[in-house]
């Protein structure tokens, strides 16, 4: 089994939501830490969820992220496992209001 750290950003991440992260074919994937940070002048709120067979899974929903601050919403004890196939998104309700950042570890 080979275990390979990744991380992956998205910038401007707004009203769509954005593919932050689709785990591969013959892989479990752990997430380790997401984050939304606000790049905007008001507050905003996020949603984080994965995509598993066609059902939302959500992680948060509607949480707030004050102005110049940041929402950790995975990391310290908490992690995620990601099957093959999991989607995971993310969005905010105002248009390009944060950036997003995923820590994962990938098991082949």
């Amino acid at each position: 089994m080979a275990n390979n750290f990744k991380s992956y950003a998205n910038k401007n991440v707004g009203t769509s939501a954005a593919t932050v992260y689709t785990c591969p074919s013959s892989t479990q994937t752990t997430l380790i830490g997401l984050s939304m940070a606000n790049t905007s002048t008001s507050p905003i709120t996020t949603d984080a969820y994965v995509t598993r067979s066609a059902v939302n899974y959500y992680l948060v929903k509607g949480a707030t992220v004050p102005v110049g601050g940041s929402l950790v919403i995975v990391g310290g004890d908490q992690k995620v496992v990601l099957q093959p196939s999991d989607v995971l998104y993310i969005l905010n309700n105002a248009a390009t209001s944060g950036d997003c950042f995923a820590s994962l570890l990938e098991i082949t």
